[in-house]
């Protein structure tokens, strides 16, 4: 039996004994051993499947290297870290190489689809290249099984782009907490290129979207704060865009974890948006993609700025440096007699395309104890 073979058996009894009650709920919920687990996918950059090959991996691989091998990645990435939430953070296709934009998503997502867990996707700046524009591409993704990505905001009218979307994980089913939402995640579409003369590079967060987040971040943080069980601080909260900031530019060697192997590649203009989720002050962190063999996480101003590295094997990468995952997971509080509270940790690793999905990078984003203002140091961590 091959290795592709093999791994597809694995993954279909795991999709087997996966359906239990969290599975099959739509509504996000923790755990019941208080923890919420999420995979991000960055930039797959899928086509044709079998027929399209990989890109900047090693003479040996060139011959058998297509495709398939994001797909197996995928697939053995679900069974290892068994992720309540896998999130999609744009260039899922490579418009251009693909034939057909709705076969080539449905190859892409599909192994997420088949393991019953819940995804989500935003779009990149690639993904409307082909036979979709990007209205049409983000209307697809929300018609297709198992996700809860939303085509924008249904009570905004207006808003620029498609993918705008937050989302509420409760806390564990049956505890003190199961009707709060003890962590928001907050999906935004960067765009994809400047469509303002004189302007060149690429897209960002306009401020109908800023609003849009404003606005939602106030309504979650006075819903947290009031009765029943009324919270004196915010729920922590996570974003996910495609195109990082420019404020991604701050860091050196001396103070993040991971690599920079590239510039920045933010649009040439600043849209105000890190300063936007300052002031919010629930956002402990945001994960991008986009710069492929940028892998690292650093903290400024109280927020962590994450890459999650490149994941597929159509997009450029680094001949000998592993495509990888990036995988986030809070933690709840435990009282001495065993009750589930609100969010304790949240902590982040990546894994490698490697024979033992080798884990890397581990380091804590946020704690409750430490009130997200300072950093606090583990095996790996910033």
């Amino acid at each position: 039996m091959n290795y592709t073979a093999a791994l597809a058996i694995l993954c279909f009894l795991f999709i087997c004994t996966l359906k239990d009650a969290e599975g099959a709920d739509k509504k996000l919920r923790f755990a019941k051993n208080g923890e919420f687990k999420i995979l991000q996918v960055a930039d797959m950059h899928f086509a044709d499947g079998k027929t399209t090959s990989c890109l900047d991996v090693l003479p040996s691989q060139h011959r058998s290297c297509s495709d398939l091998n994001t797909t197996s990645f995928i697939q053995r990435m679900i069974l290892a870290e068994k992720p309540h939430l896998i999130v999609f953070t744009g260039d899922n296709i490579f418009g251009f190489d693909s034939s057909d934009s709705a076969k080539s998503m449905d190859a892409a997502f599909a192994p997420a689809i088949a393991s019953n867990i819940p995804w989500v996707a935003i779009l990149g700046n690639h993904d409307q290249e082909g036979s979709l524009s990007r209205e049409g591409v983000m209307k697809y993704i929300v018609t297709m099984k198992n996700t809860l990505s939303k085509l924008n905001p249904p009570q905004v009218h207006v808003i620029d782009g498609f993918g705008n979307y937050d989302l509420q994980v409760g806390g564990v089913h049956g505890s003190a907490f199961e009707n709060k939402s003890v962590l928001n995640l907050y999906f935004l579409d960067s765009g994809d290129y400047s469509k303002v003369p004189f302007i060149p590079g690429y897209g960002w967060i306009k401020p109908s979207q800023q609003l849009w987040f404003q606005r939602t971040s106030q309504k979650l943080q006075k819903e947290y704060k009031r009765a029943p069980l009324p919270q004196k601080q915010s729920a922590p909260a996570l974003a996910y865009f495609h195109i990082p900031l420019p404020e991604y530019a701050s860091f050196d060697k001396s103070n993040f974890t991971g690599v920079k192997q590239e510039p920045i590649s933010s649009a040439s203009v600043n849209s105000g948006f890190f300063t936007t989720l300052v002031e919010a002050g629930d956002v402990k962190a945001a994960f991008t993609g986009h710069d492929h063999v940028n892998d690292f996480c650093g903290q400024l101003t109280g927020i962590h700025l994450c890459y999650a590295g490149g994941f597929g094997y159509h997009a450029y990468g680094k001949a000998g440096w592993s495509r990888r995952a990036r995988v986030v997971v809070a933690n709840l509080e435990k009282t001495d007699n065993g009750a589930w509270l609100d969010v304790k940790s949240i902590k982040t690793w990546k894994r490698l395309d490697d024979q033992h999905l080798t884990g890397i990078d581990a380091q804590v984003l946020w704690s409750k104890s430490f009130s997200g203002n300072r950093r606090k140091r583990d095996d790996g961590g910033s």
